[in-house]
């Protein structure tokens, strides 16, 4: 954006040029510290509770104390969207370990630090909703169960990172991260879904798929649809041949693949199923969600 944002940073309101951490935080030095990307629009937050809610279970997860209360919470990332006089767009809560000593010690920061950060954002084109995505398989593993729960958002997204450079270099949108069994896990940052013979299938938690909101969205507006949804593991082979095949996350939205790994996806346009999800998944962004503005009504 080119007007100069203002940043909630451990409760003040900060112009972008003053909003600042300390080298000595932990989230800077060790990645240590949990994050939500939240979505606003037409003057309403959605999900709002959901988001914050999986906020404080990741930092439990990492023995992180969030120095403010859920509903303290919430305020912040309100008052910020209003100080900067938005309407539709896009919220990043970050919570660092804060300031400490160097040494991996958590204990050693005494408080955590709390940022909102309110502004716009586009992931893709518009052309890519009508046209689809190109996707293509990373050789970076999503981390397992066993090092830390792919359920947390932690601030460490290297392995998300390394993957995202691998489909750049593969000139494509997204890449594919496999979990350590080879299995689909989920895209560098949006969950997969599979449409073949009417039936919707996703990778389930448990294979290394982050729990998405908006993965939830879909599956609560697929299943209200009367489609039979299927949470199994997938190989690579059920994403080639699949009659429809697309993602789902914050900022992503619900976005059709038309290629995946030089195989074209269905007849290589968006399905059906697809663009149905998708207008549903608009209609209900549009009308629901926490108001912003006190003129705001909730449908």
């Amino acid at each position: 954006m080119s007007q100069s944002l203002k940043i909630h940073i451990d409760g003040q309101l900060l112009d972008q040029a003053d909003a600042k951490i300390s080298v000595f935080d932990h989230g800077l030095l060790y990645g240590d510290g949990v994050f939500e990307g939240i979505r606003f629009y037409n003057d309403r937050v959605f999900r709002l509770d959901e988001h914050i809610d999986r906020l404080y279970d990741s930092a439990k997860a990492i023995h992180l104390t969030i120095p403010i209360s859920k509903s303290e919470m919430e305020a912040a990332v309100l008052e910020t969207i209003r100080a900067n006089d938005l309407h539709d767009g896009y919220i990043r809560l970050v919570i660092t370990r804060g300031v400490g000593g160097l040494g991996l010690s958590p204990y050693r920061c005494e408080k955590a630090s709390v940022i909102v950060i309110a502004s716009t954002i586009a992931l893709y084109d518009p052309e890519v909703y009508e046209k689809g995505l190109k996707l293509v398989t990373c050789s970076t593993r999503r981390p397992s169960h066993d090092t830390l729960s792919p359920a947390v958002k932690s601030l460490n997204y290297l392995s998300n990172v390394m993957a995202k450079i691998e489909a750049i270099a593969g000139d494509a949108d997204e890449g594919v991260m496999l979990n350590a069994a080879g299995y689909v896990a989920e895209c560098t940052g949006d969950n997969i879904f599979v449409v073949k013979n009417g039936i919707i299938y996703t990778p389930p938690v448990h294979a290394g798929a982050l729990n998405g909101i908006t993965r939830k969205v879909v599956i609560e507006l697929a299943r209200a649809r009367g489609y039979e949804l299927v949470e199994t593991e997938m190989s690579r082979y059920e994403l080639y041949t699949a009659d429809e095949l697309f993602l789902t996350g914050t900022a992503a939205e619900v976005v059709p693949v038309r290629v995946y790994d030089e195989r074209v996806i269905g007849n290589g346009d968006p399905g059906p199923i697809t663009r149905q999800l998708l207008a549903g998944f608009v209609e209900i962004t549009q009308s629901t969600g926490t108001p912003i503005y006190e003129a705001a009504v909730v449908s």
